[in-house]
């Protein structure tokens, strides 16, 4: 019987893959598992494994006997159009319900009642939405056949990925009826995260673990401290990989990181582009996914947003411009490659930077009992407030305010109502902080760094030792990483090469755009009108960086006093690159009274060598906190309204003003907008450095 049904499901496989697909070691067995033995099972397999396939193939076998739809649970909905595809051709009707297409949710809802959808696929923010948990999931609860977590290390915070509306998934399965088979999935997930999974997903869960070790990949480590070197070694490797093997992927740790090596690529005639979830409008994911895919792109350079569930398979290289900040993240990001080529490349490239990045993930990866504490002090002196509202009392980024209610409202100290916004209030019960597991977690987060460490430096088998560190069944050497070999890429770079880079760095064009809203509530409108804005303005480097960024921080930190050579740099970049337009008349400086001189005097020598005058109208007239200190738009700008009044004379014409290092924008933009309330045509803004945005996605 078990022989007919795996000839059947197999039938089902080369619909989907072509007639000379087969089960992969492991396919069978997890099908099986869920589809006819009706269990719950945690699929641990390698990436490009295919763990797509045994959700697809447990599908269309439960509902020919009768099962309801499979309700899939993921973050990767935009990165499934190809599995869906697949699904298709074995007649497997897939429905979506996200924020993009909520004009179609009644439809869905129909098809749902009719008995019209296999399958269901939900992001985890949809256990956390009124209408899905009152409509739809209620509807559902009794008919679904099947239940899947994609990417199910992301229900623990011991995992690289947590996602506090995972935790929702706890809720959902008490609610399932009895026999109702559960399956996760997952790559990334070592012993203690798997022990975390099962204990959340049901004592009867059976674990299904696989080799992890690609067989394809062949890694390699290079430091290389300075970004110069590291863009050098690019410009000389990345043609030599794509003439072998086609495409590939750079990893970087930021969307800063991601626009200036895309930048350096093309300057080098390779065709490349970013991919980042940032707020840059001209980037359609779907549009470069597609395109990459198509070999269209020689190399995406891209941020953790081209994570989890990208599958292309032909991907022949992966090189990281930075080291991810654990083994678990950087196996699941190599893993992008050589999934259906014999050979692929895995480059770790590592710098000075990498820790300093990590360090801030670390620190901003969980909430703080800090901010966990001051959400229920806020909330338990109100009856209810929005997010903004909150956010204009607790000094916090948006995205952690978003952990921190979430995790919140999952442990019961606080709800939610929707009166046309979502709005928050304290429940009676009880609530401490778990000091010592965020502690562990923290210090989970530091071991994992240090793994990371030991894997740049380790002088024995590459692929052995992220085997060992995932708690792999049968970690062995590979025989075919750079240590095994004895060979590998060239790790030196020309001297030529790297000045090029230095050339580069230094003359990169960061504009600096204007803020077009105020924060809410911060006026009676959160719009700037079009008089009252900003130009775009530029910085003439990233702090920090290889090129004029170490001698803005020594400058700042060390001499006191910036250079003749970041004067001269900036009249070139103000006078030959960017010639704002209209052209400035005079020159502003932002005051600062814990260095009082320093950007004063760098006004004024600039302005002799721009031959334009120099007229100090702006005074500080408190001392507030450093501005990095404050975490959100609202407490920014807030830290420095009223520290600032016109003390002079401002003329007319238009004015360029300059501070030294600019991170929210909220000092030059309050700054501006009381100059030009002041009768001032045009505020050009102006820094010497733009703080390195920590955006990872």
């Amino acid at each position: 019987m078990l022989t007919e049904q795996k000839d059947h499901a197999l039938t089902f496989l080369k619909q989907m893959l072509g007639t000379e697909a087969y089960f992969r070691p492991g396919q069978w067995e997890a099908i099986e598992t869920v589809a006819v033995k009706k269990n719950r099972a945690l699929v641990v397999q390698r990436t490009g494994w295919g763990k797509s396939i045994v959700y697809f193939l447990a599908t269309k076998l439960l509902r020919e006997h009768g099962a309801g739809p499979t309700l899939l649970i993921s973050p990767l909905l935009s990165l499934m159009r190809n599995q869906i595809t697949m699904a298709e051709r074995i007649g497997i009707h897939a429905l979506t319900i996200n924020s993009s297409n909520q004009s179609e949710w009644e439809e869905i809802e129909g098809a749902i009642a009719k008995g019209r959808c296999d399958l269901l696929l939900i992001s985890p923010e949809r256990l956390n939405n009124a209408r899905f948990i009152e409509t739809i999931l209620p509807t559902m609860t009794g008919k679904i056949g099947l239940f899947v977590v994609d990417e199910a290390h992301c229900i623990s915070d011991w995992g690289h990925d947590f996602r506090p509306d995972y935790r929702r998934i706890v809720r959902i399965l008490k609610l399932l009826p009895r026999g109702v088979p559960v399956l996760g999935t997952t790559a990334t997930a070592n012993d203690r995260v798997v022990n975390d999974v099962h204990s959340q997903l049901g004592k009867e869960l059976l674990i299904l673990r696989g080799p992890l070790a690609r067989e394809s990949l062949r890694l390699q480590n290079i430091r290389l401290e300075t970004q110069s070197e590291r863009l050098a070694w690019l410009a000389e490797n990345l043609p030599t990989l794509i003439k072998l093997d086609g495409s590939g992927i750079v990893y970087c740790l930021t969307i800063a990181d991601v626009e200036r090596v895309t930048k350096w690529l093309k300057k080098n005639g390779i065709k490349a582009e970013a991919y980042h979830a940032g707020d840059d409008k001209n980037i359609d994911r779907p549009l470069l996914e597609d395109a990459f895919y198509n070999n269209e792109i020689q190399v995406l350079v891209a941020t953790v947003a081209l994570g989890m569930g990208y599958d292309k398979p032909d991907v022949s290289f992966v090189v990281h411009f930075q080291r991810p900040g654990s083994v678990v993240a950087y196996y699941q990001q190599v893993g992008r490659a050589g999934r259906a080529v014999d050979r692929a490349y895995g480059v770790l490239l590592s710098g000075v930077e990498d820790d300093e990045i990590q360090d801030y993930f670390i620190k901003s990866g969980f909430p703080s009992v800090e901010v966990m504490k001051g959400v229920i002090e806020v909330l338990e002196s109100v009856e209810s407030l929005s997010i903004n509202e909150i956010l204009s009392r607790v000094n916090t980024r948006y995205s952690m305010l978003e952990k921190a209610l979430k995790l919140l409202e999952l442990d019961g100290a606080i709800g939610m109502t929707y009166d046309k916004k979502k709005l928050y209030f304290r429940t009676p019960n009880p609530w401490e902080p778990d000091i010592d597991h965020i502690n562990r977690v923290t210090t989970t987060r530091r071991d994992e760094l240090l793994q990371m460490q030991e894997y740049v430096n380790h002088e024995s088998c590459l692929m052995e030792f992220l085997m060992r560190v995932l708690d792999d069944p049968e970690p062995k050497s590979c025989g075919r990483c750079a240590n095994c070999q004895g060979k590998g890429f060239q790790a030196e770079v020309s001297h030529q090469q790297v000045i090029e880079a230095e050339k580069f760095l230094k003359g990169d064009e960061i504009i600096l755009r204007p803020r077009k809203r105020w924060p809410v509530g911060f006026f009676s409108t959160t719009i700037i009108p079009d008089y009252e804005m900003l130009m775009s303005g530029r910085a003439l480097c990233y702090y920090g960086d290889a090129g004029w960024g170490r001698l803005v921080r020594k400058g700042k930190y060390q001499d006191g006093r910036f250079s003749d050579e970041l004067v001269l740099a900036s009249a070139n970049l103000i006078q030959d690159i960017w010639e704002p337009s209209p052209a400035p008349e005079w020159i502003a400086a932002i005051p600062s009274l814990r260095h009082p001189e320093l950007v004063y005097d760098f006004a004024e020598r600039l302005s002799k060598q721009l031959n334009i005058p120099f007229i100090p109208v702006l005074k500080r007239t408190g001392d507030v906190p450093e501005q990095k200190t404050m975490e959100n738009s609202y407490m920014q700008a807030s830290n420095v309204q009223g520290t600032l009044e016109i003390s002079g004379q401002v003329r007319n014409g238009p004015v360029l003003l300059i501070d030294d290092i600019v991170d929210s924008g909220w000092t030059l933009t309050l700054a501006g907008w009381m100059i030009i309330n002041n009768s001032c045509k045009a505020v050009h803004p102006f820094v010497l450095a733009r703080a390195t945005a920590r955006s990872s996605s």
